[in-house]
């Protein structure tokens, strides 16, 4: 076996599937995406090169950039949530009576399409007959706001059910590492008159920072490219209050046919993505990890 895995056109030949794999369904599109934004096209007929219009039409865009400040919204709120999320795993892991339950009941979630969901919440938000309203008139509240036709607030209420969606996958990987810490580790901090407290902030979080960074650039690459649940509840409306980059991209390619402006709008969106998960990254990034 070693002597297969030491010849360098074996491992050439066992990498080049993924490699075509990558180069087909992720390299060539993205550059295509960046050629057609050089481009006038309707997605049917011919195509007329028109240089850097497209992209220094969308630099100009005042809804390009409201759509992109809502993704950066997004982040953030993915982010802090992450703060919520790691309370959860801390509990669950702790040995808490029904923690296997909860587990489970917190990765449902991920189970439905985003289309599921997005219909569970449009009925939950109906201003008349939907179960947040009726709460909210039942203690007491004369005039509840219909939550995804009003502009100021459409773009929160949409958050909501976005972090509920994915709160059981960070809750897995958080309680997975938490799970990895060897027990003599808290069994020697507990004999020493460590609290659960300070077992938790100065023991397991610091043993665990790696995965939380790692979801910190997850979380935040992941809003910034969201699309599925916001389009099917609102269409990024009303006039555009919830619009993010990726349903711009799509309403400009599909909705008025403008490919070659939408090509350039998600060749930014790429850029923006990586230009963001690098300051993530270095901003995250710490010369040594703690090994256990």
């Amino acid at each position: 076996m070693d002597k297969v895995m030491s010849n360098k056109w074996i491992i050439a030949l066992y990498v080049l599937p993924a490699l075509l794999l990558i180069g087909i369904f992720i390299f060539i599109p993205l550059v295509l995406s960046g050629y057609y934004g050089f481009m006038d096209w309707d997605g049917i007929g011919a195509m007329t090169f028109i240089g850097l219009e497209n992209y220094t039409a969308a630099l100009q865009d005042a809804k390009f950039w409201d759509s992109a400040w809502h993704s950066f919204l997004l982040a953030i709120f993915s982010t802090l949530s992450l703060l919520i999320y790691l309370a959860i795993a801390l509990i669950l892991a702790s040995k808490i009576k029904g923690s296997d339950l909860l587990r489970k009941i917190y990765l449902i979630p991920m189970l439905l399409s985003s289309v599921a969901i997005a219909q569970l919440w449009i009925k939950i938000y109906n201003p008349t007959s939907g179960m947040l309203n009726q709460i909210l008139l039942k203690i007491g509240v004369e005039n509840p706001p219909a939550w995804l036709a009003e502009t100021s607030i459409v773009l929160y209420a949409i958050f909501i059910p976005i972090l509920w969606q994915y709160a059981g996958f960070y809750i897995l990987i958080y309680y997975a590492a938490l799970k990895n810490i060897p027990d003599s580790i808290i069994e020697a901090a507990r004999i020493d008159g460590a609290s659960p407290v300070q077992i938790a902030f100065r023991i397991k979080l610091p043993l665990i920072m790696g995965i939380v960074k790692v979801t910190i650039v997850l979380a935040v690459v992941g809003s910034l490219k969201y699309f599925d649940l916001i389009y099917v509840m609102t269409g990024g409306g009303p006039n555009g209050a919830s619009e993010v980059m990726a349903s711009y991209m799509y309403k400009l390619a599909f909705d008025t046919n403008n490919f070659g402006y939408g090509s350039a709008i998600g060749f930014l969106l790429l850029i923006i993505t990586l230009v963001v998960t690098y300051i993530v990254r270095k901003l995250t990034a710490t010369k040594e990890e703690i090994q256990y």
